[in-house]
């Protein structure tokens, strides 16, 4: 099979395309067809080796999947060969096959093409469980979105307006913009225009009820500044390459609550229940995923680049069925 190498560390240049044996599933797994595979900023880390984790060299990259399963080794009811599925992982994901866990696997819905399902797995699960677990936003309040030109930010945009929020995208390009405009935002910043504290408070003179942060940097002391009393700050990553530090006086003096991301922390009640209203939404067509760019395996390093850069609005994709 054909499959993407990260040999050594460094910049998105350094991955190359390689020949590799079929990987074999074992006992609870089972090996997938790759059709698409969508490309998020943990890669460009993990390549980098700037991530959290570290992942030994060489190793194939890729967090995020869809296909169709063509062999399991262990009885299952839960999929069969021939069964379109989703699914992610720390690597793995840039190759033409992949072993995975099947607990880890999720069926793609009748009607979904798997570039969709590529694209819709984890921003839209990281937005959705952010907005509706951690955030709580509820219907007529106001939501800003940093990084809203983003996976995760275009994401957040389009779910928290099905939820019924007003939403103030703040983004770096008129072209990001617009997609958040597009998919519901109410009010569009370009933090790169002017001073962003000021902005929003031109835009939300009584302030927003919570900020979906997955940038940092130096968005995130103002964006929290623009909260009202109690309102909700939420980090969820750190897309700017830098964390920020936030002066605890201002959480003292608004009694704002700040808040992490992280699917483990979630209970297992309100998961089933953010994916399965997540499940309805994709199936409907009532929120879908804004591609940006479709790749093939050949161009990987491209597909990455463009990522790094913050140059993708919304997703980018590697589509594994083109021919070499």
């Amino acid at each position: 099979m054909r499959t993407v190498v990260c040999p050594v560390y460094g910049s998105p240049e350094v991955l190359r395309v390689e020949e590799r044996p079929s990987p074999t599933p074992g006992p609870g797994q089972a090996l997938i067809r790759v059709a698409a595979a969508s490309v998020n900023y943990p890669d460009v880390l993990l390549v980098a080796d700037k991530y959290q984790i570290s992942v030994p060299t060489p190793f194939v990259p890729g967090s995020e999947f869809a296909g169709v399963v063509t062999e399991i080794t262990s009885p299952t009811t839960a999929f069969g060969v021939g069964d379109r599925v989703s699914g992610t992982g720390l690597f793995g994901a840039f190759a033409e096959e992949i072993v995975v866990d099947i607990a880890r696997l999720s069926a793609v819905p009748d009607g979904v093409d798997l570039r969709t399902a590529a694209a819709f797995g984890v921003a839209h699960r990281t937005a959705y469980h952010a907005l509706r677990s951690v955030a709580e936003v509820d219907a007529d309040e106001e939501v800003i979105v940093l990084g809203a030109g983003g996976g995760v930010g275009l994401a957040a945009v389009a779910l928290a307006t099905r939820l019924g929020a007003s939403v103030t995208a703040v983004a770096s390009s008129a072209d990001k913009l617009a997609a958040a405009t597009a998919h519901g935002a109410a009010h569009t910043i370009d933090h790169r225009a002017g001073e962003l504290r000021s902005a929003l408070r031109s835009t939300l003179p009584e302030g927003a009820h919570a900020v979906l942060d997955p940038v940092g940097g130096a968005l995130s002391e103002p964006a929290l500044r623009s909260l009202r009393r109690g309102g909700r700050f939420v980090t969820i990553g750190y897309a700017s390459g830098e964390i920020p530090c936030i002066p605890l006086n201002l959480v003292l003096i608004k009694g704002i609550h700040v808040l992490g991301f992280q699917f483990q922390d979630l209970p297992s009640h309100q998961v089933r229940r953010n994916d399965a209203e997540l499940v309805e939404l994709l199936t409907q067509a009532k929120v879908t995923p804004h591609i940006d760019a479709v790749y093939t395996l050949d161009n990987a390093a491209a597909a990455l680049r463009r990522v790094a850069d913050g140059k993708a609005v919304g997703k980018v994709l590697l589509d594994l069925t083109d021919p070499p």
